[in-house]
């Protein structure tokens, strides 16, 4: 059961490739359909736990399905064999940009790299924004959606951030206390 566990979770670490969600369908696959260790609802109640838990999601669902199987062994087995495949890979990476990173074709690639990342990064804070602010991220939504609050504790959130220099953390801890105050009167 052990190495089935390890199998199942190493397939999942090597092929979701595109981070949480990603890896969500290969889970389900793995632990519903296959092997048949978790039914649907218990499946959903996995993603819930997954995501109410600091860490990446398929971490942690490792975690649960392993320990839901075999207890502390098999999270221990389900954990290592999700993690060892992105393990594997950094270090390969590491070890081939340590020996090649003066050549100029790795330096050119990096250059055009670094954009690329910087607007992955941009797009999914700008689709976070508009959802929050006009609670979708479809511009055929905006008109009639356009929440003031929300942009107020954003607004305020990014003052603090960038002119007051408070932690990110306590801005978070701030920001999620006037959430709860402002949904139990009703504003939010």
């Amino acid at each position: 059961m052990l190495l089935e566990l390890f199998w199942a979770f190493f397939q999942i670490g090597a092929m979701s490739i595109g981070g949480g969600y990603a890896a969500l369908p290969l889970i389900r696959s793995q632990v519903v359909d296959i092997h048949g260790w978790l039914t649907m609802t218990e499946f959903t109640d996995l993603i819930t736990i997954a995501e109410m838990t600091p860490g990446p999601i398929a971490i942690n669902g490792a975690t649960f399905v392993g320990t839901q199987i075999s207890g502390l062994a098999g999270a221990v087995v389900a954990t290592a064999g999700c993690v060892l495949p992105s393990s594997l890979i950094v270090l390969t990476l590491a070890w081939l940009y340590n020996r090649f990173r003066n050549l100029t074709v790795i330096q050119g690639i990096l250059s055009g790299l670094r954009p690329a990342v910087v607007a992955l990064i941009a797009s999914a804070g700008l689709s976070i924004l508009m959802t929050a602010l006009w609670g979708s991220s479809s511009p055929a939504d905006w008109l009639g959606d356009f929440q003031i609050i929300p942009c107020l504790l954003f607004a305020a959130a990014l003052a603090a951030l960038r002119k007051f220099k408070l932690s990110p953390i306590a801005v978070m801890l701030g920001c999620g206390a006037l959430g709860v105050g402002l949904h139990l009167c009703g504003l939010m």
